[in-house]
């Protein structure tokens, strides 16, 4: 099969693509490179650097399938350039669905965001609950589904909304809540938390790659027309740092004891989401905890995987995006 992977050297394109390859796939890594590209080379891999607003650059002459990543990713970068986003993250969308419709490839899968959501009541966000996105990047991931939905014909479009992802890739981030813990009690013997009792959806990076690889072989009467959560434990934040604490002590005993420091937050926002229809329709489960994802990280900071994990911004996508003054 051959696969475009659209945002292939991002945090979750850096765990797939080389997936992807171990399978036998022919793969294009497709990502404007903002965060770099730590790739290993390989005789079925082509990447290419360039901007996905580009329509007429990306190469999807004989592709059989395209997995769409590229997007501004999390809402203080979506709110950072409003314009960037909508461009990047729904329109692009919108002209690479086309142009894929037009040369007839017949499978389209959509990294969405459980985000869409917004602020739930329910104790069990499902997949038919209202979209009440709060913020740009929600926004254009709710405005990319439904134009997508539109183009499914003779192409089946699959949409995914993961939890937050977390754990060890070779293009890093930390700037997402358990990988933002981890830092902090490896770095700085000490985890601050703001607020606390805000639910967060997890997923482990590698659980969402296992997610992707099974909707390349998924039927298309399973899938076509339906929307999957992907998560798998929904924690308070405050819960997540005493997992860290626990697990950083663990491995780090050197350490001793890694202070937890509770301070307000203006940010109370909380939401969590039910991933039952994805094991019932395709019996998918997750395999990877939040706990094995701290020990993968704190495994990376012992092997010198991640440093200047405070100084370099390349872990920092607002940071990065700033200092790329990107537009």
């Amino acid at each position: 099969m051959k696969i475009l992977v659209t945002g292939g050297c991002g945090y979750k394109g850096h765990v797939l693509v080389p997936k992807l390859l171990a399978r036998g796939e022919e793969v294009i890594a497709f990502d404007i490179q903002w965060f770099g590209n730590y790739l290993e080379p390989h005789s079925n891999l082509t990447v290419i650097k360039v901007d996905v607003r580009e329509i007429d650059s990306i190469p999807l002459a004989g592709v059989d399938c395209i997995i769409h990543l590229s997007s501004i990713a999390n809402d203080p970068c979506g709110d950072l350039n409003p314009q960037l986003t909508w461009e990047v993250s729904a329109l692009a969308t919108m002209q690479l669905a086309d142009k894929a419709k037009r040369l007839g490839i017949k499978r389209f899968i959509y990294a969405s965001s459980g985000s869409v959501y917004g602020v739930k009541e329910e104790l069990q966000v499902t997949e038919d609950l209202e979209l009440k996105p709060i913020s740009e990047y929600n926004k254009t991931k709710m405005v990319a589904e439904r134009v997508l939905l539109s183009y499914q014909d003779d192409m089946v479009v699959q949409i995914i909304r993961p939890a937050t992802v977390c754990g060890y890739a070779p293009r890093q981030r930390l700037d997402v809540s358990v990988n933002i813990l981890t830092n902090h009690a490896v770095n700085k013997n000490k985890i601050t938390v703001f607020g606390g009792d805000q639910l967060r959806p997890n997923l482990h990076v590698k659980d969402y790659c296992d997610a992707v690889e099974l909707f390349l072989e998924a039927p298309s009467e399973k899938i076509r027309d339906e929307i999957f959560n992907i998560g798998y434990q929904n924690m308070a934040i405050s819960d997540i740092a005493q997992l860290v604490k626990k697990v950083v002590e663990e491995e780090f005993p050197e350490k001793g004891d890694i202070g937890i420091v509770t301070t307000p937050s203006d940010d109370n926002r909380s939401y969590h989401i039910n991933s039952d229809k994805i094991k019932r329709a395709l019996g998918f489960s997750p395999k990877h905890s939040i706990e094995e994802a701290i020990h993968d990280l704190c495994d990376a900071f012992k092997g010198g995987k991640l440093p200047n994990s405070f100084e370099d911004d390349t872990y920092f996508n607002l940071k990065q995006l700033k200092k790329k003054q990107a537009k």
